[in-house]
């Protein structure tokens, strides 16, 4: 894994800004628009994943990293549980639907796959660089 200098480096981080910006879209549509309760906690599960990878990232320690971490990933799970209502109240397609569910569960694998790496390397500090390792 190459050194991440910045928390814009994380995969997982880019698309979740990609989700994000897909979730305000959908929920600019028609009914969903008007039912607030739903569309703004969509919202703010959405945003809540970027910014606890980008948040985590700036706290420095590898500990609260993983901690922020989890914490983005269950936010991709309580948005994956929203779309299906979204879904189910038909105020998305079958298409956004399928499309928005894989970009979700993408995200919460790549979560799940940085956070096991993180667990088990050596890195360590702000920048998450092998120990001794030197810019």
């Amino acid at each position: 894994m190459a050194t991440i200098k910045k928390f814009e480096d994380i995969g997982a981080w880019k698309k979740a800004r990609v989700l994000a910006n897909r979730i305000y879209d959908a929920s600019d549509e028609g009914r969903f628009s008007r039912d607030f309760a739903l569309r703004d906690q969509m919202r703010r599960a959405a945003i809540s994943v970027l910014s606890n990878i980008a948040e985590g990232f700036e706290r420095g320690g590898d500990k609260e990293f993983l901690q922020f971490l989890a914490l983005a990933k269950g936010s991709v799970g309580e948005l994956r549980s929203q779309l299906y209502l979204a879904s189910d109240r038909k105020y998305i397609t079958a298409t956004q639907f399928k499309q928005l569910i894989a970009d979700a569960t993408e995200i919460s694998r790549m979560l799940a796959g940085l956070m096991d790496y993180l667990g088990k390397s050596s890195l360590r500090g702000s920048k998450y660089r092998h120990e001794g390792e030197r810019d």
